[in-house]
């Protein structure tokens, strides 16, 4: 085999160095153009948004009707407040406020029992230790019937007075609402009602507040209303203990 010569080996190396150099040319090029096209930060992706079960959406389409309800019949009143008016403040179409309730009737008071139940919630949440001080309570007991819930339930009230259909719904669900705010009531005031006026003491309370409420509608005396809640601790105090 013969060997290479001196002259060939120097050749070769050349003819390589010159290949190289033109692939680095080349790489660096590429590069360059690369970066001048390239926004120096890459935004990253926003992350996709989780699955959210079609019971939920369905639950969270039926909160908002339910809150879209009660806010219309408070503006609005009974006339002002058909279903169509209800979806749109809810965002949502009349065919499916119609799928969660299937007449004006059921929406309303289904709308009037979650307030109730949100009313009672909150006001549990007011005093999560139980029984406490009582000019507090009838604090809270007035502000229940002086807010916008209880402007709702009012004109849900005066239409059942007028239609036949929704009378008996709103009537029995206005006793089962009394029936359990008293019980709240009776709890935080530490009332025991087996003494004799008792219980007739904590239902006027509760008559008490509920007419403040319907005098609210028209003027907001918040200066008498004080007068009035300070004079009831004092009361109850007396009557109960």
């Amino acid at each position: 085999m013969g060997g290479v010569s001196t002259t060939e080996a120097a050749e070769r190396a050349e003819s390589t160095d010159a290949a190289d150099a033109t692939t680095d040319a080349t790489t660096s090029a590429t590069d360059a153009t690369t970066d001048a096209t390239e926004p120096t930060e890459i935004t990253p992706r926003s992350p996709r948004l989780p699955h959210v079960p079609k019971q939920d959406r369905s639950r969270a389409t039926r909160q908002r009707l339910l809150a879209a309800a009660v806010a219309c019949l408070a503006e609005h009143g009974w006339a002002g407040s058909t279903v169509s008016v209800v979806a749109e403040r809810a965002g949502v179409s009349r065919g499916a406020a119609q799928h969660h309730f299937r007449t004006r009737e059921d929406l309303f008071t289904a709308a009037v029992e979650y307030v109730a139940e949100e009313r009672s919630t909150a006001l549990r949440a007011l005093f999560p230790e139980g029984a406490a001080d009582r000019r507090e309570v009838v604090a809270a007991l007035v502000d229940l019937y002086t807010g916008p819930l209880f402007r709702a339930a009012l004109h849900l009230w005066v239409a059942a007075s007028n239609e036949e259909q929704l009378r008996p719904r709103v009537t029995e669900l206005e006793a089962r609402v009394g029936r359990e705010t008293h019980r709240i009531a009776v709890e935080l005031l530490a009332a025991d009602e087996s003494r004799p006026g008792v219980r007739e003491t904590v239902q006027g309370l509760l008559d008490m507040s509920r007419g403040l409420g319907l005098a609210n509608l028209l003027t907001n005396d918040g200066g008498r209303r004080e007068r009035v809640v300070a004079q009831w601790g004092v009361l109850l105090d007396e009557a109960l203990g």
